[in-house]
């Protein structure tokens, strides 16, 4: 079982989750939790063993040498850390891991007890995953809910996916098992430009975040460094004709597929998103 660090009462905490591998493309979303855990200055408190779950000549140990100067070796492992986001009116619980390469359902059922332990009252999965859509237009992001009323307040549709699955939808489906609410975000990453970072995904899952908890998250450097990916993969298909074409088809398609009243909608919630975060700022 996971030991938890002595932890304050949290208030109606939310857990956010994601984990590196399969079901994050571009490290999109494993980038998220990496950011919340840096502007809200969390804090870890729990660390399950990777004895159990990882080969370790999949994900091997790092060796590095610490601020004093000894060598370290860093096993990969799955943490837990807690924040309190300024201005929220709940605290917030981050599980940022590895994909495990064995006993996935033991891996949860610890995951899912330490997260009961800490009173998580809703659990946010986040993933990534390549797609045919053109790096010039929004990233899509597409969401499920377990709870009618999230689902008909952040519009989001029951998936229809049939298919292979990653531990994002097998802790997914143990957290709904245990009749905890639960929300899963995937960005849509273009699959010609795989490599990570990819910081517009990464926005595009911060501003579903916003949303559904409906608070402003501090974006930091985000926004330029997502306009400089942007702009060098304009230079990549400026100089390669057959991925120029190749994404002016996907633009095409995008743009005939998109309705109206979807652009309108996403359109208002980005404005409603900067108000927020305008309003955020000046206090």
């Amino acid at each position: 079982m996971i030991e938890i660090e002595d932890v304050p009462q949290l208030r109606s905490p939310v857990l956010i989750a994601a984990f590196e591998g399969w079901n994050d493309a571009a490290d999109a979303a494993s980038s998220v939790v990496d950011h919340l855990a840096r502007v809200w200055d969390a804090r870890v408190v729990a660390a399950i063993d990777p004895e159990d779950f990882y080969d370790f000549q999949v994900n091997r140990p790092l060796v590095g040498t610490g601020d004093d100067g000894m060598r370290r070796i860093t096993w990969p492992s799955t943490q837990l850390s807690v924040c309190s986001p300024p201005g929220a009116l709940r605290d917030v619980i981050l599980l940022r891991g590895i994909e495990p390469n064995m006993r996935w359902r033991q891996f949860c059922a610890e995951l899912l007890a330490a997260s009961e332990e800490l009173g998580a009252e809703l659990v946010v999965t986040l993933g990534a995953l390549l797609a045919d859509t053109p790096h010039t237009r929004p990233i899509p992001v597409s969401g499920t809910a377990s709870e009618p009323d999230i689902a008909d307040r952040l519009k989001l549709e029951q998936s229809n996916y049939e298919g292979p699955t990653g531990i994002v939808g097998v802790f997914q489906d143990a957290v709904t098992q245990a009749d905890i609410p639960a929300v899963s975000f995937w960005a849509a990453v273009p699959h010609y430009v795989a490599q990570p970072p990819c910081p517009k995904a990464t926005l595009a899952l911060l501003g579903q975040l916003e949303d559904l908890l409906e608070l402003s998250i501090p974006l930091a450097d985000l926004p330029e460094e997502a306009r400089a990916w942007e702009r060098g993969v304009d230079e990549l298909s400026e100089e390669d004709e057959e991925i120029g074409e190749y994404v002016r088809a996907l633009e095409e398609t995008r743009d005939t597929a998109d309705l109206p009243e979807a652009s309108g909608e996403a359109i208002a919630r980005e404005f409603e998103r900067y108000l927020k975060r305008r309003e955020s700022d000046d206090d």
